[in-house]
Order: C-alpha cells, then structure tokens, then sequence
C-alpha cells in the first residue's frame, strides 16, 4: 500500500515541513510506503498552457504530468500539507492540481454529465493558517473552504472520502501547541492508514473465500 504525500511550502525550514516528517514517520511506523512530492523542491511548473490543456482533451499528457498521475493512481492514501494562503492553496499547489487533474484521469464526460474517476482514493488535508480557527468559524470561512478548496474540488474527481483539518495561529504557538499539531496529524494518518489496511485485508480474505 502507498501513502502520497503532496506539500506545497516554500521554506524548507518550516512548521509544514516538520508536519511533512511527522506524516511520514507515522506512515513507515505502520509499514507502508510514504511517497513525498515536494513541490518546491521539485521546481514543479504550475502554469497551465492553452496548448497543454487542449491536448489533454486528445488524450495527450506531458510525461512528467503522467508521472504524477501513476502516483496518485497507485496510492490509497493522499495528503495534502501546505499553508492556507489568501483563502486558498498556494500557487504551486493550485497548478498542480490544474495540470495533473486533466480530464480522462481525474473525471470524463459522460452522457452530458461530468464523471469523476478517483472514486477509489481517500484524501486527507493538514492546512496551516495564521488566524484563528474561530474566527473563521464566526465568519463562516470554515464552511467556505470546506465546500469550495476541499470537497467542491475533490468530490467532482468522485473522491468521497475527503478529511480536512485547519490548524490555526500557527505563528503564536508554543512548543506545546506545535507538539499538539504534530500529534493530531500523527495520529490522524495511523487511523486513516489503519482503515485502509483493515479493508484491505478484508478485500483479500473475501477473494480467497469465493
């Protein structure tokens, strides 16, 4: 089983990347693959051409593009780490999800109607912010990024197994509201990874039975 770790920051000495670390240790804990696309590090290029999204629609996708793709396909698992900026993702990361989301891999049209086709996928979100998170609660910000950033997106690729978690006034904590933050992702990946596995091994015993 392969856990696809997705993070968009561009410190590499950042709070996000230790979450990044803490997300890997509790994936390899537990014995599965823990595969990191650093976006930044990878100088991944988030532009969209005109050209580039024609040909998607031809069925012809760029080789690094369909890379990306043979990651997300292969994995159970997808986290998504990057620090909420300007109520949305970071520019690389919204690229990201431009260019390897194309239509024939993530959704297709289907008798007038769009059809997403990562139904299989369980996806979880660790999004860093400077406010507070009630704030964003008294504003109604919360419901907002929850229906647009995170399930608006993800559902219309047919992905209904969507977690979110903000983690707020990352700027003010102490060590033990950052060892807070740290332990809720840790635990939070081991209990979706545990799922995943438990299903699997019950996937697996059914076919030996039939």
């Amino acid at each position: 089983m392969k856990h696809l770790i997705i993070f968009a920051h561009p410190n590499s000495q950042s709070f996000n990347r230790t979450l990044v670390e803490e997300v890997i240790k509790a994936t390899r804990q537990i014995g599965v693959e823990a595969v990191i696309r650093d976006l930044y590090t990878l100088d991944f290029n988030p532009v969209l051409s005109w050209s580039e999204w024609s040909a998607t629609m031809d069925g012809i996708v760029p080789a690094e593009i369909k890379f990306e793709q043979k990651l997300i396909a292969e994995a159970e698992l997808i986290t998504f780490i990057y620090p909420l900026w300007w109520m949305g993702f970071p520019a690389i990361l919204k690229g990201y999800l431009d260019r390897v989301l194309s239509y024939g891999f993530a959704y297709k049209n289907e008798n007038g109607a769009s059809v997403g086709l990562l139904g299989n996928k369980k996806v979880q979100h660790f999004i860093t912010m400077g406010n507070s998170i009630e704030k964003y609660q008294q504003l109604a910000f919360d419901k907002a990024l929850q229906s647009c950033l995170v399930e608006g997106l993800f559902s219309f690729c047919g992905i209904t197994d969507i977690q979110h978690h903000l983690f707020g006034n990352i700027h003010l904590l102490d060590d033990s509201g950052y060892r807070s933050v740290l332990t809720a992702a840790f635990e939070k990946t081991q209990e979706n990874l545990t799922a995943l596995l438990s299903e699997k091994d019950k996937n697996s015993c059914k076919k030996k039975s039939n």
